[in-house]
């Protein structure tokens, strides 16, 4: 049923939950190691006809409800003028840090199509190989996360930089938040004219914030984001881990779903949320590693947690780890098929 996922979205009856994995397309498939073995990220990121390829891959293993586009979350650091690499065992690391006024006003607020126009290639590709069949999921990182990333000079523990940059020089925090804010809002746009189904926006490391910092200094410029894409008829799911205090103040900046990480419970999520939005979650990515029985356990959890109603697409609660074996993957989601079926 390959609109069971958009239904879901859409808080209409489905007759089992849908099932996606967050990073599906990835390390843990010996083919897609295989294929890094010859690409960097970058080079496959910026290669449509092999993005296209990535993004196929778990769909003959995996029996998901939906494709997730392959790329990555900072692609569009680069056409705004600040350049990057994936270092061997270090992850992202950005060659000049945004620190002062000056750096941010030389980043460039760019025209999709000519900054980013193989990622919007890849998705018309997909959209012809996937048409009728399995819809596809665009997304793009939220201003807090990119932010963190360009001041931080890449990934951080506790995001010093970053907040000294909001506490102490507010204005420039702004026009940073701001301009990255309107390349999102542009990117997601722009892909879903290119064939996304619906888009998600990853702010993954918005959980270090407290709730009176969010509203403040990130809801604002998120809510430019997402309040522009109501006048689309795609779903948008609003996604962030770590971020239990910050679940009513994620719902009014925008999105029609809700993405739950483990350390909060659907239960309580759908209780602070209302009905007026689906919620997506929550299983623990490492929970994939736990005994046969054990793991079902986990997934029937889940499942009732979400509810008798409508509106639960199940994920993890963050990205599958690189570790995980596929065929695990592909039991959890043959599991939630047959245990939603039965519930429903």
């Amino acid at each position: 049923m390959w609109a069971r996922f958009l239904r879901a979205c859409r808080r209409e009856p489905v007759d089992t939950p849908p099932v996606w994995f967050m990073r599906q397309a990835g390390r843990y498939m010996a083919n897609y190691r295989a294929l890094r073995a010859r690409h960097s990220l970058l080079q496959i990121c910026k290669t449509p006809e092999l993005a296209v390829m990535v993004t196929l891959q778990p769909l003959s293993e995996l029996p998901v409800d939906a494709a997730i586009l392959f790329a990555d979350l900072l692609l569009p650091l680069e056409p705004m003028g600040s350049s990057f690499e994936f270092a061997s065992g270090e992850g992202p690391v950005v060659h000049s840090p945004v620190r002062c006024r000056s750096d941010v006003e030389r980043l460039r607020v760019f025209e999709i199509e000519e900054g980013l126009g193989y990622v919007l290639t890849t998705l018309r590709l997909l959209r012809r190989e996937l048409e009728g069949r399995t819809p596809i999921i665009g997304f793009a990182g939220a201003p807090f996360t990119l932010a963190s990333y360009l001041i931080e000079g890449g990934r951080s523990a506790n995001y010093l930089a970053t907040k000294r940059l909001m506490f102490t020089d507010p204005e420039t925090w702004n026009l940073l938040a701001g301009k990255l804010a309107e390349v999102v809002r542009r990117f997601l746009h722009a892909q879903i004219d290119a064939g996304a189904q619906a888009v998600q926006l990853f702010d993954s490391w918005v959980g270090a914030l407290s709730p009176d910092d969010y509203a403040t200094y990130v809801e604002p410029h998120v809510a430019h984001v997402l309040s522009s894409l109501k006048t689309t008829s795609v779903p948008v799911i609003h996604f962030g881990t770590g971020t239990h205090s910050l679940l009513e103040l994620q719902k009014r900046a925008g999105g029609n779903v809700i993405g739950v990480d483990w350390r909060t419970s659907l239960s309580e999520a759908r209780q602070r949320l209302g009905h007026d939005v689906a919620l997506q979650g929550n299983l623990d990515p490492s929970a994939l590693f736990a005994p046969r029985e054990i793991l079902e356990d986990k997934i029937r959890h889940v499942l009732q947690d979400a509810g008798d109603g409508p509106g639960h697409v199940f994920n993890l609660g963050h990205g599958i780890l690189p570790e995980t074996d596929p065929g695990v993957a592909r039991w959890v989601a043959e599991r939630v098929h047959e245990l939603g079926a039965r519930s429903a």
